[in-house]
């Protein structure tokens, strides 16, 4: 996948970064270290992916008397899980944006087609409205994030409204998703080189979802 399509935002490759990365890549991290260097991966995507919302001027005046010239956010925000370890992002994104909705999808994907299936979904009434934040941590083949934001068309979330963040995504779940919703921006974290032959990241990180809420 080369160059990098321009609706890609990979973050900075940082010493620290790549730092978080290698803890968390590592199979000998305990649970706790896997929370804690993750969460602080998670803090850094969702910072960047603000950084794509739309702004308007903003003039303020200082205690100091002078005025600033700043930004202000346009429109408002929500962000929305892909069950279960897109929650995991939940609380980094609290922790940017206070008391910001959350909607959650819960999409399986079935072992032997490994084709997605939707189970559930519970969205902010005034969805359509705003900004969505996608979270998923791990954008493999790209069926379950294909079949998110089928859903969040169906409530009238605009496609270009849609920002997807990913702590590491694979060159053919990104070549997928951006075939199927060219207007969609993705912030991820790393590209991994491929998926293995049971389409999980490789390197990767394992099983996100159940490192991170210990049932693993």
């Amino acid at each position: 996948m080369n160059p990098l399509p321009p609706q890609v935002q990979v973050l900075s490759p940082t010493p620290q970064l790549k730092g978080l990365m290698t803890i968390i890549r590592s199979k000998e991290t305990t649970r706790s270290d896997f929370i804690f260097y993750a969460d602080r991966i998670i803090r850094l995507l969702v910072e960047e992916g603000l950084n794509h919302l739309p702004v308007v001027p903003k003039t303020v005046q200082t205690p100091t008397g002078i005025d600033y010239q700043g930004l202000d956010f346009e429109g408002r925000i929500c962000g929305v899980s892909i069950m279960r370890a897109g929650e995991s992002m939940e609380q980094g994104l609290r922790e940017c944006c206070r008391s910001v909705r959350i909607g959650k999808i819960l999409i399986q994907r079935d072992e032997e087609t490994h084709m997605p299936k939707l189970f559930y979904a519970k969205l902010p009434k005034d969805i359509d409205s705003r900004y969505v934040l996608l979270l998923d941590p791990m954008l493999a083949t790209g069926g379950s994030a294909i079949q998110a934001v089928k859903v969040l068309l169906e409530n009238n979330v605009r496609e270009e409204r849609i920002i997807f963040l990913n702590l590491m995504a694979a060159p053919e779940g990104i070549d997928a998703f951006i075939k199927a919703y060219p207007k969609i921006k993705i912030v991820t974290g790393e590209i991994d080189a491929s998926l293995d032959e049971n389409k999980y990241i490789i390197p990767g990180v394992g099983d996100f979802g159940c490192r991170y809420f210990g049932t693993d």
